[in-house]
């Protein structure tokens, strides 16, 4: 993604997934040429970690993107399942993913976001 994150193709516009340095999760959503546009109306959660003591995070908007109001676990790496709602009368699409905040060892790119198939 244009900040390093990971694209989600599955739902449009396309949603870049970013974990920034404070353990928030950003998320910018993008034009068919991978430029940032202003959410619309977007319903998004995050559900992640262990089943026993859930991680839920909810998203609100800050300054033409989406941000968790709460921070991931300080962990290297956590399985993530992202609910979608385009519109409100949408169904939710539901992208499962690990988020492994270790660096690549190919790219330049957190796991998460890589883009090396290695």
């Amino acid at each position: 993604g244009p900040n390093g994150g990971r694209v989600i193709r599955s739902v449009e516009p396309n949603i870049e997934f970013l974990v920034m340095p404070d353990g928030k999760v950003q998320l910018t959503f993008l034009d068919d040429d991978g430029h940032a546009i202003a959410p619309a109306g977007q319903n998004i959660s995050l559900v992640g970690g262990s089943r026993l003591n859930p991680t839920e995070l909810q998203f609100e908007p800050s300054g033409g993107v989406l941000l968790s109001t709460a921070t991931l676990p300080d962990t290297k790496a956590m399985p993530v399942i992202l609910t979608i709602k385009v519109t409100p009368d949408s169904k939710a699409v539901r992208e499962r993913f690990n988020v492994n905040l270790g660096q690549c060892p190919s790219c330049e790119y957190r796991e998460y976001a890589c883009v090396c198939d290695h």
